[in-house]
Order: C-alpha cells, then structure tokens, then sequence
C-alpha cells in the first residue's frame, strides 16, 4: 500500500471540507482506495489528509492532478493558503 500525505494551511475548515467533498479530482477513479483528514488539536486552520492507493504510480498521478488542476485554482481550492507539503510513503511492516 502507499499513502499520498498532504499537509496544508486553509482559511477555514468548512470551506476547505466543502471543496474537498466535491472530489475535483474524482478519487476512486483515480485508485484511492481509504482516506483520512486529521488536524492539529492546537490548529484549526491546518489539516493533514492521507490517501491511500495499491500502486505508487496511482498516487504520483493524483499528486500532478493536483498539483495542475485544483491547487492553482481559486475555484477548484478557494480554502487553500500556501503551498501544500507532500509526500508518498509506503506501507511497512
């Protein structure tokens, strides 16, 4: 398994949960098998989201649909500040 792990800063979570539930990206189409949101207790205005996929080469696409589709777009991410960190991580025994 691996896990596409996005960190970023948002505006407001709402906004930010709204957009993401609209699924620009289309999700299960793009192989995403599970996800999960989590924040800091001790920052609203941060979220963490990990997607998972059964192949690498799943995750590093839905990473450059992002990046080109709905990270440079005010309507497509209208919650988002900054840039997003990210990273792929494989599951581990």
């Amino acid at each position: 398994m691996f896990t596409l792990q996005i960190e970023h800063k948002i505006k407001d979570f709402a906004l930010w949960k709204a957009a993401f539930d609209r699924d620009p990206v289309n999700r299960a189409a793009s192989g995403v098998t599970a996800y999960r949101i989590n924040q800091p207790v001790d920052d609203p205005h941060f979220v963490v989201v990990e997607l998972d996929f059964e192949q690498r080469e799943q995750a590093e696409a839905l990473l450059a649909n992002l990046q080109a589709k709905v990270w440079n777009s005010a309507e497509a991410a209208p919650a988002l500040e900054g840039t997003p960190k990210t990273r792929i991580l494989q599951g581990a025994a």
